[in-house]
């Protein structure tokens, strides 16, 4: 396998490292603050994006993006991890992958506006009684006609509060299978200004400004031409992008760990205490020792990760590995950096805080760790039962 980029690739990854420092890093301390990216600034963000040529970035070729290979997208996503989440979601960088399953009228309703970054979608899975257990949904869609009636509640929905419409899975019914009775989970695009449909803030004190949101559905009506891909394969389609969510993840978890490691190293080679810098004292010079081993595993895991995706020898245990071991060194790194920085580490005036902040929900979404090692283990042992 050679992970090295083309030179086209590396002045890519290089352009958007460049663009991200100059652009979002300094509005990161307003959107803690105001927990929200300022309209005036969302629209800035975006047009200088398409200015600089990110815009469709993760788009194929036939929907007028480059096409990029796996590998260079996965850099790419390293990257945006190292800023603000809700600042990256700024850049109309692509779409939903789910959203390619539009048909007809879809097409121009929400693929093609949210190609063109005028709409903006959420995407609505989790519930209150179904987190890691995403069968255990209870959200249901009862057909009345050419019609579906939805009640149910979702809850985490990120940035639902600045979407236009959602991306709904929801119970349509109950098969009989050799294993028993199976839900049925269908797909639906559901626009936010419907009857029916109130979104209300959760406050977290994780990604500020990429916001939870709980959405409650009260007798919700869409048409049958709502319906994402097929009645019935919801589960289906999400599992056609789940590799790709988890090793986006766990790119990002590789670049917010980068930043937090330069950050760290830079203090403890300037920083003195009894006559030394910091870092000449080996209970804070192994802590940065132990931090680039972490990140380098973590960056070499993702980069086999994607070169196994595009080859199409890329498996659930796989998955879980590398979404398992990058979400769970993030925050080994970022617990480090609070002991190096000492008091200043939890201190507002650096960002070290808000990174060990956000560090912690990266072992929870996208399936936890306790979820990522029970399928690895079931997966490994499985031969033997």
């Amino acid at each position: 396998m050679d992970f090295a980029l083309s030179f086209e690739q590396q002045t890519l990854i290089d352009s958007l490292e460049e663009f991200c420092r100059r652009e979002l890093y300094p509005h990161e301390d307003l959107v803690e603050e105001l927990r929200h990216v300022p309209e005036e600034l969302q629209q800035e963000i975006r047009r200088k994006s398409e200015e600089a040529g990110f815009a469709g970035m993760n788009l194929p070729e036939e929907w007028g993006g480059p096409g990029l290979d796996r590998q260079t997208k996965m850099q790419a996503e390293r990257v945006l991890g190292k800023s603000s989440a809700a600042l990256t979601m700024c850049m109309n960088r692509g779409v939903t992958g789910i959203l390619f399953k539009c048909r007809g009228e879809q097409i121009e309703e929400y693929l093609k506006p949210c190609i063109r970054g005028e709409r903006k979608d959420a995407f609505a899975l989790t519930e209150p009684g179904a987190g890691s257990d995403a069968r255990g949904i209870t959200t249901k869609a009862v057909r009345d006609g050419d019609h579906w009636v939805v009640n149910g509640v979702k809850q985490f929905i990120s940035h639902a509060d600045i979407a236009d419409f959602i991306i709904l899975t929801a119970v349509t019914g109950i098969d009989d299978t050799p294993q028993g009775p199976r839900k049925r989970f269908t797909s639906f695009l559901m626009d936010k200004d419907l009857p029916g449909v109130r979104v209300e803030p959760m406050k977290s004190i994780v990604t500020r400004g990429y916001n939870p949101t709980m959405i409650y559905l009260d007798n919700v009506r869409l048409h049958d031409s709502k319906i994402l891909g097929e009645e019935g394969k919801g589960f289906d389609m999400a599992n056609e992008w789940l590799y790709d969510g988890r090793v986006a993840l766990s790119a990002h978890c590789v670049g917010r760990a980068e930043r937090i490691f330069d950050m760290s190293k830079e203090w403890a080679g300037t920083r003195k205490a009894f006559g030394k810098t910091i870092g000449e004292f080996q209970g804070v010079g192994f802590k940065i020792a132990n931090m680039a081993v972490d990140i380098k595993l973590g960056d070499l895991m993702v980069k086999e990760a994607a070169w196994k995706i595009d080859n199409d020898q890329m498996n659930r245990t796989e998955a879980s590995m590398v979404n398992y071991y990058c979400s769970e060194m993030v925050f080994r790194v970022a617990d480090d950096a609070i002991q190096i920085f000492g008091g200043m580490g939890v201190m507002e005036e650096l960002p070290i805080q808000r990174f060990w902040r956000d560090a912690r929900i990266e072992r929870i979404w996208e399936g936890t760790s306790e979820v990522h090692q029970d399928i690895i283990a079931k997966d490994l042992l499985r031969p033997y039962r």
